[in-house]
């Protein structure tokens, strides 16, 4: 599955999409497949304040548990449930169904393109 060229990127593997103050927040393809079969994500309660680069939630699979970090400073506006409860999702649709939260912010950090993005993990 090919990353899509509207998201932005961070280097601990997550991707946003931005529509106005709201940023939503999933892993890539190339994180999920790394990880191997997610089996439980845990995400931050929704009104939790969240910080750039501090961990928010946890995704473990059959091989190890990774850490979500924060992309971005903000307010968690929403979670993804139905990853809560069908964590396959980030295997199946990292890039739609799979996403994580959705997070209110007021400023963005610099984040990284697509060819920036897959420079770093070697496509």
């Amino acid at each position: 599955m090919a990353a899509p060229q509207d998201l932005q990127y961070t280097a601990e593997h997550e991707w946003i999409l931005v529509d106005g103050d709201t940023a939503t927040v999933g892993i890539t393809a190339y994180a999920a497949e790394k990880l191997g079969d997610v089996v439980f994500v845990e995400l931050p309660t929704v009104g939790s304040d969240i910080a750039e680069g501090k961990v928010v939630g946890e995704i473990e699979s059959t091989k190890s548990v990774g850490e979500l970090f924060a992309p971005v400073n903000g307010t968690v506006a929403e979670v993804n449930d139905a990853v809560v409860a069908a964590p396959e999702l980030v295997n199946s649709d990292p890039f739609g169904e799979g996403w994580l939260v959705k997070v209110t912010f007021s400023a963005l950090p610099t984040l990284l393109s697509y060819e920036e993005y897959s420079a770093i993990i070697g496509e």
